[in-house]
């Protein structure tokens, strides 16, 4: 142990009280930053997973035609090449998917893609014994689509049985929400109503995706039986893409526009304004914890300026002893870290141990997703921030007094002149 840490911890002690105060005030201003964290991030990570296991990463839907070009010349007149570019807002969208099966075939081709599932799509009315609804029927290959969404698992979470639906052409898959409206239950028989269309169908199970509206208005039925109720012998509504990186799905969606000449939209692009909320609530739970921090920097910072008052007898001593401004300055330095490092360890301790025991209490909470409990996301960056933030504050703090502490003079001090 260096000279310079073992008169840091003398002075540490000098002013117990305060220090501690300040102490505890960094070990809670770091564990509930990464509390708060972890709540926040866990909600949008829950968030994401449940619309990329309803929706998928990638939507395909509609015919690109360009209505205007842009052919700007090359500055060299003996150059002949034009360059054709078509803006968003110039384009005009064909509804549909005109050659779905040669669609899905390109699309297995991109390397990030690891599933892609045909929908064909229209809206119905839903006749029980008791009332009707509208709803929206989605025609899906079961196998298909089980690779693009988390379909498995939302009937689990309901009722009924999925195997009953592959094995059964005239079963439905309903959200749990229309089912309640409808007062139906698995095995019950629904009527469907597409225009002048009429046809009964059995109920083989119950979805819930979490998601209220459309666990209130969407239904799974067997491709083939879709198209024949919705007279649409040829085409889809719509392909549904799922990928190995999420994160890079609109850089796949940009490329696959452009290759297959059909709108894409990644679900960044679907679902910004609940993403640019989410990441709004992150920051203003950062902001706001971080002032315990702040708080308790601002207590430390006059602890050690009063231990530079109280000690200008040892420091001039010190100093006579043939110690440097440097090796003061050093001994309140080592004063910071040694709170920075105590303050902050505790408050990993804490922050894991609060954020573990939150994640076990039960909530229920319904509406954009559904959620039995607080949601927590584990990440070691809530720690590195959390810390980086402690150590901005703290070390400033010390810093300060430090460089008083140096330009204090024997002589002065015994004159009883020093600033």
């Amino acid at each position: 142990m260096s000279n310079n840490l073992r008169i840091a911890l003398r002075f540490l002690t000098a002013r117990k009280r305060s220090m501690l105060m300040s102490l505890s005030g960094i070990v809670f201003g770091v564990g509930f930053f990464i509390v708060t964290q972890a709540q926040t991030s866990g909600f949008e990570e829950f968030f994401v997973k449940t619309i990329l296991g309803t929706n998928g990463a990638i939507r395909i839907e509609d015919k690109l035609q360009a209505t205007m070009f842009f052919m700007p010349a090359t500055n060299s007149y003996q150059e002949s090449e034009f360059q054709l570019k078509t803006p968003r807002e110039a384009r005009k969208y064909i509804e549909g998917v005109e050659e779905p099966d040669a669609m899905m075939k390109a699309l297995r081709e991109f390397r990030n893609v690891s599933g892609v599932s045909i929908i064909v799509e229209g809206s119905v009315i839903a006749d029980s014994s008791f009332k009707n609804d509208t709803a929206k029927v989605l025609g899906i290959r079961l196998d298909d689509h089980l690779a693009v969404s988390d379909l498995a698992a939302q009937v689990g979470r309901g009722s009924g049985s999925l195997d009953d639906f592959r094995t059964t052409p005239q079963g439905l898959l309903m959200g749990l929400e229309l089912a309640k409206r409808l007062q139906l239950v698995v095995g019950d028989s629904v009527i469907l109503r597409a225009g002048t269309e009429q046809r009964r169908y059995r109920l083989s199970g119950i979805f819930t995706t979490g998601v209220r509206d459309i666990d209130r208005i969407r239904i799974y039925m067997h491709l083939g039986e879709a198209r024949s109720l919705l007279k649409k012998a040829t085409g889809a509504s719509s392909i549904q893409v799922a990928l190995f990186d999420r994160d890079r799905a609109p850089q796949d969606a940009a490329q696959m526009e452009q290759v297959l000449k059909h709108g894409a939209q990644s679900w960044q692009e679907r679902e910004v304004s609940w993403l640019e909320a989410f990441h709004a609530l992150q920051i203003s739970a950062a902001l706001t914890v971080s002032t315990i921090i702040l708080i308790s920097g601002l207590g430390m910072f006059n602890t050690l300026a009063m231990i530079v008052i109280e000690k200008t007898k040892e420091i001039a001593i010190l100093r006579s002893m043939g110690y440097t401004r440097q090796d003061i300055a050093r001994i309140f330095i080592w004063l910071g870290a040694i709170v920075l490092v105590i303050g902050t360890v505790g408050g990993w301790l804490l922050g894991a141990g609060v954020t573990y025991g939150v994640s076990k209490y039960p909530i229920h909470l319904r509406g954009i997703f559904s959620a039995d409990n607080f949601q927590v996301h584990w990440s070691i960056w809530h720690y590195v921030v959390g810390t980086i933030t402690a150590g901005v504050v703290v070390m400033t703090a010390a810093i300060i007094p430090a460089r008083r502490a140096a330009r204090l003079e024997p002589g002065d001090i015994i004159r009883g002149t020093s600033q």
